[in-house]
């Protein structure tokens, strides 16, 4: 979507967008599921649980941040890894929003 065409749309539909958009990929669900999972920050471990090359995570890694799904702080010559449990937790209330609205409605509608 243009950047012009985003000005049309509320902030909550431009961030769930971003944030779904992120997730859009196996890979990097697959990293989620790993922060989520080792319940704290990683450094260069998670090119070790992906078959996928160091320059290929660290493309997802960068998607993920830019989404703000994930925060990445500078240690020495690494950057280690962690879930930004803010964003994550805005984009779940925002999807149990809309699943509840689905759930006020008539199942036999269509």
């Amino acid at each position: 979507m243009g950047t012009t065409k985003s000005a049309y749309f509320t902030s909550e539909q431009n961030d769930l967008s971003n944030g779904l958009k992120a997730l859009a990929h196996p890979a990097r669900i697959a990293i989620i599921q790993y922060l989520l999972e080792k319940k704290s920050c990683m450094c260069g471990s998670i090119v070790n649980e992906l078959p996928l090359s160091q320059p290929t995570v660290s493309q997802h890694l960068k998607e993920l941040k830019s989404a703000g799904l994930i925060k990445g702080t500078i240690e020495g010559n690494t950057v280690c890894y962690c879930i930004d449990q803010e964003q994550f937790n805005t984009l779940v209330a925002t999807l149990n929003k809309m699943n509840d609205e689905l759930n006020g409605q008539c199942n036999d509608c269509c």
